[in-house]
């Protein structure tokens, strides 16, 4: 028989791995079944946002002041969205302690990788939006150069 005793007090670890677990179930979810506040649709955000930019570039030519930025509320996607980063780090820092306190290291690793991977999953979707949101709005920018091609001087070789 060993004389080593073995510590079966994991609760750190299995903690740290449920919300990890639960912190990725949930971004999954926000991904395939959200956005769940109501959204309008594709083609009326693009043509306010191009109606935005038409009007931000008249008045850059006239010379007016620009508007006051407002706020946005804050609606369920953003609360979701702030819960899953919450969890996630929860899930990490249970984890990180849990091998402070020499528990069982695969509880311990599996809440650190849930909890990293929930935090890697929304990163990357949201690296991905941002780039294809960048070439919507060049796209928008390069369409209305025959309206603005004094604006944009030659950037278009027009």
């Amino acid at each position: 028989m060993s004389d080593t005793s073995s510590n079966p007090q994991t609760v750190l670890g299995w903690l740290g791995f449920a919300i990890g677990g639960a912190a990725l179930i949930l971004t999954l979810v926000i991904f395939w079944a959200g956005p769940f506040a109501p959204q309008q649709s594709a083609g009326v955000s693009i043509g306010e946002l191009t109606a935005e930019i038409a009007k931000s570039a008249a008045r850059s030519v006239t010379g007016q002041p620009q508007p006051e930025p407002t706020v946005r509320p804050f609606d369920l996607d953003d609360y979701i969205e702030i819960a899953v980063g919450t969890l996630a780090g929860i899930a990490i820092v249970f984890g990180v302690a849990a091998l402070v306190r020499h528990e069982q290291k695969r509880a311990a690793v599996s809440g650190i990788a849930l909890g990293g991977l929930a935090i890697g999953v929304q990163l990357f979707a949201y690296t991905i939006m941002m780039i294809v949101g960048a070439l919507v709005i060049c796209a928008i920018i390069y369409a209305l150069r025959d309206t603005f091609g004094d604006i944009f001087g030659g950037l278009f070789g027009g």
